[in-house]
């Protein structure tokens, strides 16, 4: 594969076509429907397939009761989230990918499942949404903000499609604290090979004031997540794996997931806010 180098913001066609490569490598056996970080408590065992899917519920009860309502997927992955959602909440759900093997995908799990009728994917890129002001009734965006190449302006488009008083439910990485030195260059090479940038907490805090949104909630979930997650990832992927999924021979400039398992600075956050009734 020879994907370009991301550079300090994202490219939305280099993300696709990252995420069709990225498809079409992780089926069978590896598949997952959510391709995500998971939540663990404490000292507790559990695969990630299962930690994603509760972290999953945890965006979704935040939405609350949903039934009758529209909910936006941005960055839908390949359709586990959006599938979730639906069930847990009673809500309809659109689905918006970059990838378009993500959408061929995602729309077949939802055919498999029987839920085609209630949730349904698209190719759109999330930075100019094909979608009327106000369309949704709210909108998640699990692990997907990350991808972005201004997470402003992003935001601001997703006041623009969410209704007066809908609610936002997303996760995005973020620095904790200033990165050692020595974890630089792990964390460096992680950002790079999947074309993502962090934020901080009172980025984000700024970021919605501007865009129209009300914070509600900025949780910092780490110690729930990303040890765990980048464990997880370090025992399910071997050097093969890596080498097929990043397209390189030499291991030693491509990111590990077990160099980053104890790199305590990369955080994990979970926000919650609302669009301004007044907007």
């Amino acid at each position: 594969m020879n994907t370009p180098m991301a550079t300090t913001r994202p490219v939305p066609e280099y993300v696709g076509r990252f995420y069709d490569h990225l498809t079409t490598t992780l089926t069978g056996d590896s598949f997952r429907a959510n391709l995500h970080f998971g939540y663990w408590d404490e000292g507790e065992e559990m695969n990630l397939d299962k930690a994603g899917h509760r972290l999953t519920a945890m965006v979704a009860d935040r939405l609350g009761e949903a039934e009758g309502q529209h909910v936006l997927d941005v960055g839908c992955g390949v359709g586990g989230p959006a599938l979730q959602v639906a069930e847990r909440t009673g809500a309809k759900v659109t689905g918006i990918t970059i990838s378009q093997a993500q959408v061929a995908l995602a729309r077949d799990l939802a055919a498999r499942s029987g839920a085609a009728e209630r949730v349904r994917f698209e190719h759109a890129d999330a930075t100019s949404m094909p979608f009327a002001d106000a369309e949704f009734d709210a909108v998640i965006a699990i692990e997907s903000m990350v991808h972005m190449p201004d997470r402003e302006h992003t935001l601001r488009e997703i006041a623009r499609v969410l209704r007066p008083g809908g609610k936002l439910v997303l996760t995005d990485f973020h620095e904790r604290f200033p990165i050692p030195a020595e974890d630089r260059r792990h964390v460096d090479l992680f950002l790079r090979d999947f074309m993502m940038t962090t934020a901080t907490v009172e980025e984000y805090a700024g970021m919605l004031g501007r865009t129209g949104l009300i914070a509600k909630e900025i949780l910092d979930i780490s110690e729930h997540s990303v040890k765990q997650s980048f464990r997880a990832l370090a025992a399910g992927m071997s050097e093969e794996n890596e080498r097929e999924l990043f397209g390189r021979r030499d291991l030693s400039d491509q990111f590990r997931p077990a160099d980053l398992v104890d790199v305590d600075a990369l955080g994990y956050l979970l926000v919650v806010a609302s669009r301004h009734s007044a907007r």
